[in-house]
C-alpha cells in the first residue's frame, strides 16, 4: 500500500469509531471499545508492514501515533510515536494536534496547550483552534482569570467554525464554550441561545451527532431551562451512544424522580389537600404580604420603576406576565441536584397550587412551609413530559423566577445577597 492509501486507512479507523453506534443501530454499542481496539490492531499491522512506502519517517510516526490515539483513554505508545514525529519534523501540524490530544487525555493541560499553540504557529487550522478553545477553559485560579480564559475560549472556537462552517465538532466545541461563558457568570439569554444554536448546528454533522457528550451537555442546558422533555430525550440518546457511562442514565432517573415527585406534590398540595392545616395556610394569605410590591409599583432588576397589578394563579398567561404580581404561601420544596433550580410548591388564596423554579439563588437560602411569597412578573410554563414509554405523560404548570430579587418573602423584598449564579457540570471528554 502507498502512503495515500495508508493515510486513508487511518482516517477510516476514526470514522469506524465515530460512526460505530449509528452503523450498528445501537445493538452492539457495549462492544464499541473492544471492536475499535481490534480494528486499531489490524490497521497497525498493515501500517507496520507497509512502512517502507512512507519515505518521511516523521509522517510514519505521526500515522502510527494517530492510530494509537484513537482510543478515548491515554495511550503511552501514542505519546511516544507522536513525540518522535514532531522531533523529526516540527512543522507537522497534524502530529502536534494529535500529541496535544494525547496530553489532554493524560490530564497534562499545559503540555496540551503548548502543542496546540505551537501547531497554530505553523498553520492556522480548525483542529488546533477548537482544541485550544477546549484547553483554555481549564485555566485560571481566580474567578476573574477563569472568565478571561473562557472569553478567549469562545473567540478560538468561533475562529474554528469560521474556517469550516460544516464541521460539527467545531460547532460542538463552540456550544460548550458558550455554555461555560453562561454559567461562568454571564447569565445572558443571548449567550444561552447562541449555545443551543451551536449545538443544533453540530447535530447536522454525522460525526458530531454520534458524540454522546453533545446530547448530554445539551440536556444539562435544557434541564436548567426547565425544558424537561428535551432533557429526557437527550439523556436517553447519550446513554444509547455510550453505554459504558452510567452518568446519562443516572441523570435521567434523577429527572424522572423530580418530575414524578413534583407532579404529586402539586396535585396533592404536598399531601395537605383537604386538611385543616392547608385551610389555615390559605386563610392567612392577604395583600399585606405583597410588601413593597403592594403599592402598585416596584423597582425591577434593571432599577426601573414598573407598575404592578395583582392576579390569581388562574389568571396567569403562558410566558411572561409583565406588570403582574401573584401572592401565595409555600407548601413545601424539592431539591434533587444542582442542575435543577431550587423548586417549591406554592398555593394562592383560591387553593390553586403551582410549582416554582427559582433561579440564581444562593445555595444557602431556602423557604419553609407557611412562608408568604409575592412574585413580580412571573413566567409561566406548561410542562408536559413522558419520562418512560410505559407511563402516562406528566403534566403540571411551572413558574420560572429568574432571580430572588423578583420576590418578596414574608413582607420583605429579597436583596442581591440572596443571589448567586448557577454552576453547571458538563462533560468534555470527546471534544
Amino acid at each position: 500500500m502507498n502512503k495515500d492509501e495508508l493515510e486513508r486507512l487511518v482516517e477510516e479507523l476514526y470514522l469506524y469509531r465515530d460512526l460505530y453506534v449509528e452503523r450498528e443501530s445501537g445493538t452492539q454499542a457495549p462492544q464499541k471499545s473492544i471492536d475499535v481496539e481490534r480494528k486499531m490492531v489490524e490497521v497497525m499491522e498493515i501500517l507496520d508492514a507497509n512502512q517502507h512506502s512512507i519515505e518521511n519517517k516523521a509522517e510514519y510516526y505521526m500515522l502510527k501515533g494517530k492510530c494509537f490515539n484513537v482510543a478515548s483513554h491515554y495511550d503511552q505508545r501514542a505519546e511516544e510515536s507522536l513525540s518522535k514525529a514532531v522531533k523529526l519534523d516540527p512543522s507537522l501540524v497534524e502530529a502536534w494536534n494529535n500529541l496535544g490530544e494525547c496530553f489532554w487525555k493524560k490530564s497534562d493541560i499545559s503540555a496540551a496547550k503548548d502543542c496546540f499553540t505551537g501547531a497554530l504557529q505553523h498553520k492556522i487550522n480548525k483542529v488546533s483552534l477548537r482544541n485550544l478553545s477546549m484547553v483554555l477553559r481549564q485555566f485560571g485560579k481566580t474567578e476573574e482569570e477563569k472568565l478571561e480564559h473562557v472569553s478567549s475560549s469562545v473567540i478560538k472556537a468561533r475562529e474554528a467554525v469560521q474556517l469550516d462552517v460544516s464541521d460539527g465538532t467545531s460547532w460542538f466545541v463552540l456550544g460548550n464554550a458558550y455554555l461555560a461563558q453562561f454559567f461562568g457568570g454571564t447569565q445572558s439569554d443571548a449567550v444561552i441561545s447562541a449555545c443551543m444554536k451551536a449545538y443544533a448546528q453540530a447535530e447536522k454533522d454525522p460525526v458530531a451527532k454520534n458524540n454522546p457528550d453533545l446530547h448530554y451537555n445539551r440536556s444539562m442546558c435544557s434541564l436548567y431551562q426547565s425544558e424537561f422533555q428535551a432533557a429526557a430525550q437527550g439523556f436517553k440518546q447519550a446513554a444509547r451512544l455510550d453505554p459504558s457511562s452510567d452518568l446519562p442514565s443516572k441523570k435521567l432517573e434523577s429527572l424522572k424522580y423530580y418530575l414524578t415527585s413534583l407532579s404529586t406534590m402539586v396535585e396533592t398540595k404536598c399531601s395537605m389537600d383537604g386538611k385543616t392545616r392547608l385551610q389555615k395556610i390559605i386563610s392567612s394569605i392577604n395583600d399585606s404580604q405583597l410588601g413593597s410590591f403592594g403599592g402598585g409599583m416596584y423597582n425591577g432588576p434593571s432599577g426601573k420603576s414598573v407598575p404592578l397589578s395583582k392576579i390569581s394563579f388562574t389568571d396567569l398567561q403562558e410566558g411572561a406576565n409583565k406588570e403582574k404580581v401573584v401572592c401565595g404561601k409555600v407548601l413545601g420544596s424539592l431539591s434533587v441536584e444542582p442542575a435543577i433550580p431550587y423548586t417549591f410548591i406554592y398555593v394562592d388564596k383560591d387553593s390553586n397550587a403551582i410549582a416554582v423554579c427559582l433561579y440564581n439563588v444562593s445555595h444557602t437560602y431556602g423557604l419553609k412551609t407557611g412562608d408568604s411569597v409575592a412574585i413580580a412578573e412571573p413566567h409561566l410554563m406548561s410542562t408536559e413530559v413522558q419520562v418512560s414509554e410505559d407511563k402516562e405523560t406528566i403534566k403540571f404548570r411551572l413558574l420560572r423566577v429568574q432571580t430572588p430579587m423578583l420576590m418578596v418573602v414574608n413582607g420583605k423584598k429579597l436583596g442581591i445577597e440572596k443571589q448567586a449564579p448557577a454552576k453547571l457540570s458538563i462533560t468534555a471528554q470527546s471534544e
